[in-house]
């Protein structure tokens, strides 16, 4: 008995030894600085960018603002040149990357990645009063896009092939078109385009659906995994007692945080 006994002890101590060893210390020291470092580029609208005063706003700004509350820590935010923004992060110039960062397969093999909190992708945005109520139906018409977007490519998985495929500077320019009738759609990243729907209240809706998809996530160091789990929790508290569709609806007009609406 006695034996068996020495053998549970051991065990046991084993058991938490293993457990100390798979805590690395990354959510212990934010807290014991008071802050949580994040760093994103501030001129994309409506995540973060800065209003005419300099102050920061978006939808990832007042998310994080939130969730520091929760947790007990301020958010501070460092912008940086987004083709660096990993570099950076590995660098410890900041705690994690909050920025819409679209998930892909090739940054998670650098980074660690949250769960998607939003999932954005390639949407086609149509006049208020427009019959179109599929992306079949935009089929056969002329369809506007911004040069070098992601929606270049979005328009040739639609299910039927527009008549014409045209490309603008800007996409207030491609809007512009579709206000004077001289376009059925335009193809437009979800976030952007549904930012537009929203400031433009009346005037356009958005196609149900998505044409493509690309979730964004929050990057933290591949060692972080404790860091990562802190906030992972707290933007599923978020999510689950609707805290992140109420931020949503102030900056998209619905709720495009809940993935079950995804």
């Amino acid at each position: 008995m006695k034996r068996i006994w020495i053998l549970a002890l051991a065990l046991l101590l084993i058991g938490f030894t293993g457990m100390a060893q798979a805590a690395d210390g990354s959510w212990d020291a934010v807290k014991k600085a008071g802050k949580l470092v994040i760093g994103l580029d501030d001129s994309f609208p409506p995540m973060g960018f800065k209003q005419d005063d300099g102050k920061l706003v978006g939808f990832d700004i007042d998310a994080a603002e939130e969730l520091g509350k929760r947790l007990g820590i301020k958010i501070e935010w460092q912008p940086t040149a987004w083709d660096g923004v990993i570099l950076s992060l590995d660098s410890k110039k900041f705690d994690c990357i909050w920025n819409g960062m679209t998930i892909t397969p090739e940054r998670a093999e650098k980074v660690l990645f949250t769960k998607p909190y939003i999932m954005d992708g390639q949407i086609a945005v149509v006049k208020a009063d427009s019959k179109v109520k599929g992306f079949a139906e935009l089929g056969g018409k002329v369809i506007g896009v911004q040069k070098g977007s992601s929606a270049v490519e979005a328009v040739k998985k639609l299910p039927k092939a527009p008549t014409e495929v045209k490309e603008y500077d800007a996409n207030p320019k491609a809007f512009l078109d579709l206000d004077a009738g001289r376009l059925a759609a335009v193809v437009i990243d979800n976030v952007s385009g549904r930012y537009f729907v929203s400031t433009n209240p009346g005037k356009y809706k958005v196609v149900p659906g998505f044409i493509t998809k690309e979730p964004f996530g929050i990057a933290f160091r591949k060692a972080d995994k404790d860091l990562e789990a802190q906030v992972q929790k707290t933007l599923d508290q978020m999510v689950a007692d609707g805290t992140m569709a109420k931020i949503s609806k102030k900056w998209f007009g619905e709720d495009i945080a809940n993935p079950k609406k995804w």
